[in-house]
This record gives structure tokens, C-alpha cells and sequence, in this order.
């Protein structure tokens, strides 16, 4: 077994860069680390600090050492944490995964119906969609809201659901957004500076087919992943954007934009993914019946 001890010691004296100021730092003596570290080079088989000035410096072996023990020990402060909060209250903890070609604006209004959990611990990671079903798989997220369903993958066992469906509608800045374009959307397109989802967006091939089945070539000034910053750009100027009617609600925090039109022959889906530890979590069964009685 590792002597985690022996490993802090070290952990210390290459955060000093060096004996004198980690065992300042420890209030212990200089001899006493020094022995300590000694018998963990010892005990892994290579030399890990090497004199350097007045100080140390990592080698090669030291420094993976190093690199580990950074982790292990961001790990114990974050245990020391999670115990506090445990024994003072309870934490109710929703880990969600927004793959990248989702509209943020729509898993905001989605998320919206436990925002007001007491004592909720919420951990939004945004990702790619394969990245993002490996750590549910793993347990590290509760649930992935994508725009696609999960595969069929016997390894993950992971399960799906859409819990939204929403049509589309194009904003832009008043500057933009005249009575003039209003009138003739959505062929004043083409006159207008677009803002558009990425390729990583399910709607983007949806956007383009549309667009060439109404011979409109629009001149595309900016590309987002995130649908937040699709406004933000927009109310600054840059350009007209679309956004599904869910989240066009939480348009209105961006100050400045207009409804140019609306296309309800196209929408934007939304599904809940799911491992079957998830399934169970209070606050997924939560946003899943909030999302259906929304739609009913």
C-alpha cells in the first residue's frame, strides 16, 4: 500500500519548491520530511525531487507523481466538503449533461421546475454526445438532455425520452428586425446578417434543408454552439438567430430583441437520457412529468 503520508509530505515540498519552505508551511522540521520522502522514492523505485538552486525540481517520475497526488488530494478537500454539508443538511444534487448541439436557453426553461429545490447542489457539464453518455454510463451525470435519442447500445444500458418538442422562431436586434423584414420572412433572410447553430446541432441540417427548399441564400456572419451566446451576439448588433419557442422565453433576459417570424414546420427536439440509477432520482422523474405536463 502507498503511504499517503509519505505521498503528502512530497506533495508539499514540490508545491514549495522545496524542504525549507514545505516544512515552514507543516510546522515540522526539515529532517523529518526529508526522511519521509526519501522512503517514497524508496518505495517507488525512482527519485522524484532533484536539487535545483536553492530549491528542488520534479523529474520526469516526480512529476506523474506529482500530477496524481494533485488529484488525490483535490479529491480529499472535496470529501472534507461533501461531509460538512451532509451533516449540517441535506444536499439534493442533480448532475445534468447539455450536449453541445443543444439550445441552452431550452434546457434552462427545462431545468427551470426544480430551481427552487431546497438546498439543490445543480452541476451542468456541457459536451460532446458520445463523451456525455460514456460518464452516465459511469454514473458520473443523473441525466443528458441532447437533441437526438440515445442509441441502442446493450454495454450502456442507458434509456431515452423526448420531453420536448418545440417549433422555431428567429429573433434579431431592433436595428434588424423592421416591419419591412417582418413582412416578407422568411425570404428577408437572404437581406439579413444570420447567426446560426454549428454542425454539432441537430437543427443546423434541418435549418439548411429548409433553406434551400425555399431558395433562400442567407449570408451567415457568426456560427454558436451555445444558444446563449447566439442572443447575446445578436442584441449587440451581429445579426438575426433562431431559437425554439421554449427557449425564446428566456430570450427576454437578453434586452433588445425583436420576434422577426416564426416557422412552425420546423422544431426543435429534446430528450432526456437516462442510466437506470437515473431513472430513480427524484429530480429527473421531476423535470420528465414537468416536461409532459407542459406539452399535454
Amino acid at each position: 500500500m502507498l503511504n499517503f503520508r509519505h505521498l503528502y509530505y512530497f506533495w508539499m515540498v514540490a508545491k514549495e519548491g522545496g524542504f525549507a519552505r514545505a516544512a515552514d508551511r507543516l510546522g515540522m522540521a526539515v529532517q523529518t520530511i526529508s526522511v519521509q520522502v526519501r522512503d517514497l522514492e524508496k518505495d517507488l523505485g525512482h527519485q522524484l525531487l532533484k536539487p535545483a538552486g536553492r530549491g528542488v525540481a520534479l523529474t520526469d517520475a516526480g512529476q506523474a507523481a506529482y500530477a496524481r497526488a494533485e488529484e488525490i488530494f483535490a479529491l480529499g478537500q472535496g470529501i472534507a466538503q461533501e461531509v460538512r454539508e451532509a451533516g449540517s443538511a441535506p444536499v439534493a444534487r442533480l448532475s445534468v449533461g447539455l450536449s453541445d448541439g443543444i439550445s441552452k436557453l431550452a434546457a434552462h426553461a427545462l431545468l427551470e421546475p426544480v430551481l427552487a429545490t431546497p438546498q439543490l447542489r445543480l452541476v451542468c457539464h456541457e459536451g460532446e454526445f458520445d463523451e456525455l453518455l460514456s460518464e452516465l454510463a459511469l454514473h458520473q451525470l443523473d441525466v443528458v438532455l441532447a437533441g437526438q435519442a440515445a442509441p441502442r447500445n446493450a454495454n450502456q444500458r442507458l434509456s431515452s425520452e423526448r420531453i420536448a418538442r418545440s417549433a422555431l422562431q428567429w429573433y434579431g436586434p431592433g436595428s434588424l428586425v423592421r416591419k419591412s423584414a417582418r413582412d416578407r420572412f422568411p425570404q428577408s433572410l437572404q437581406d439579413l446578417p444570420v447567426l446560426l447553430p454549428t454542425s454539432h446541432s441537430p437543427l443546423r441540417a434541418t435549418l439548411d434543408g429548409w433553406f434551400q427548399d425555399l431558395g433562400v441564400r442567407p449570408r451567415i456572419v457568426g456560427e454558436f454552439e451555445d444558444s446563449a451566446l447566439l442572443a447575446v451576439f445578436a442584441a449587440r448588433g451581429l445579426g438575426v438567430f433562431p431559437v425554439s419557442e421554449l427557449g425564446a422565453k428566456d430570450v427576454g433576459l437578453v434586452r433588445g430583441l425583436r420576434l422577426l417570424g416564426e416557422c412552425p414546420d420546423i422544431s426543435e427536439e429534446v430528450h432526456a437520457i437516462w442510466s437506470r440509477r437515473g431513472r430513480d432520482h427524484p429530480l429527473v422523474r421531476q423535470i420528465v412529468a414537468a416536461a409532459h405536463h407542459a406539452s399535454a
